[in-house]
């Protein structure tokens, strides 16, 4: 296996299940520890990981769109396709940058719609159906997540209104506060709250309290939260005072 698509393995690993010991990557991977050991140290010079006693962990930070997509799909599709269920056919959505506003994408062909998005995967997805109206916003490319941000893509938004909007985020604060790890993307999803009537979050569980370090909104400027498991008890609190109504698997918490 070549060293490049080992340190995509490793990172995926770190990303998606946490700290890891280089015996465990080492089974995993089919390689020598000394060859793992040797790869961490790479990564850990370019910034990517930390290491750790016996192992590595994963930094905090934006991850590449193309590792994401392949991380807890299932999650992903069970949250998207309860949040689809919540649209009516002449309705506009305005849907965030993210994979599971992708999955969501996927669930609405065939339907009558408006999309609005800075998400230019979810842009790829709908681009030949040709019920959806669709909407891609302008802006600097992120290429690396897919995104279109800046000045051009919030000045898109003030001119638009959506009667959804549907938001990802990177974790959530117990006191129900929605963060992001990319300072550059929490205007832009300011400007999405503002532009829509009903704001509806989409987080699996391990956004709860998943990482970020800039405050994209809190509890009161969320209507709705989609998850795929229930929401531990400090958060719920939040978000029952903020009356935010949180669905879980089909059957509403609050």
């Amino acid at each position: 296996m070549l060293a490049e698509r080992r340190h995509q393995l490793i990172l995926r690993a770190l990303r998606s299940g946490g700290p890891a010991a280089v015996t465990d990557l080492s089974e995993e991977l089919g390689v020598s520890p000394a060859t793992i050991r040797r790869d961490l140290v790479k990564l850990e010079e370019d910034g990517l990981l930390t290491r750790v006693h016996g192992g590595a962990v994963a930094d905090e930070g934006d991850q590449p769109f193309a590792e994401v997509a392949e991380v807890r799909v299932p999650e992903k599709d069970a949250i998207a396709a309860h949040a689809a269920a919540m649209v009516e056919d002449g309705q506009s959505v305005l849907l965030d940058i993210g994979t599971t506003a992708f999955r969501l994408a996927r669930q609405l062909h065939g339907r009558r719609l408006t999309v609005i998005t800075s998400n230019l995967v979810v842009y790829e997805e709908l681009a030949d159906d040709d019920g959806i109206e669709l909407v891609l916003l302008g802006g600097m490319v992120r290429r690396e997540y897919r995104s279109l941000v800046g000045f051009l893509t919030e000045d898109n938004l003030r001119q638009l209104h959506a009667d959804w909007v549907f938001l990802g985020t990177s974790g959530v604060r117990p006191g129900g506060q929605v963060m992001d790890t990319t300072v550059v993307e929490v205007p832009v999803k300011r400007a999405m709250i503002k532009a829509g009537a009903k704001v509806v979050l989409l987080a699996d569980a391990t956004k709860f309290p998943g990482q970020g370090m800039a405050k994209v909104c809190g509890p009161e400027d969320l209507d709705v939260v989609v998850t795929n498991a229930p929401v531990d008890t400090a958060t719920r609190t939040s978000f029952e005072e903020a009356g935010v109504e949180v669905v879980v698997a089909g059957k509403v918490q609050t």
